[in-house]
């Protein structure tokens, strides 16, 4: 598949925004998340992940796929079996993933004071 963005560094804060429409979507980061332990066939990544609908899942392994951040292998079965594992770039995305869970474990959990709140 040809990747889905074929000039990313358009200005100064593209490569934010590039890398952000690579991983960017409801599931796409809690499945590389999920992959970062190894393959998983797609049943097993939709188990880890309640919420989300067969349809939408398979959008975003298609796309995760098509920009080269996973790889999917189809075994020749009946019924077929097919399995996910994180490609060479994919694993370059570890250290972000697990800075965005410590972030999220640090930050996301306990509300903010909104700053009105903290200038009273």
């Amino acid at each position: 598949m040809p990747p889905r963005f074929k000039e990313p560094y358009c200005s100064a804060g593209c490569p934010v925004e590039a890398a952000l429409g690579l991983i960017g979507g409801k599931w796409k980061g809690i499945a590389l998340y999920h992959l970062m332990g190894g393959t998983l066939r797609f049943n097993e990544i939709r188990r880890r992940i309640p919420g989300v609908t067969q349809r939408m899942l398979t959008t975003q392994l298609r796309e995760l796929e098509a920009d080269g951040l996973i790889v999917r292998v189809v075994y020749p079965e009946v019924p077929p079996r097919v399995e996910y594992s994180l490609s060479a770039k994919g694993r370059t995305l570890e250290p972000v993933i697990m800075a965005l869970k410590v972030w999220g474990e640090t930050h996301a959990r306990s509300p903010q004071p909104q700053a009105s709140e903290a200038a009273a």
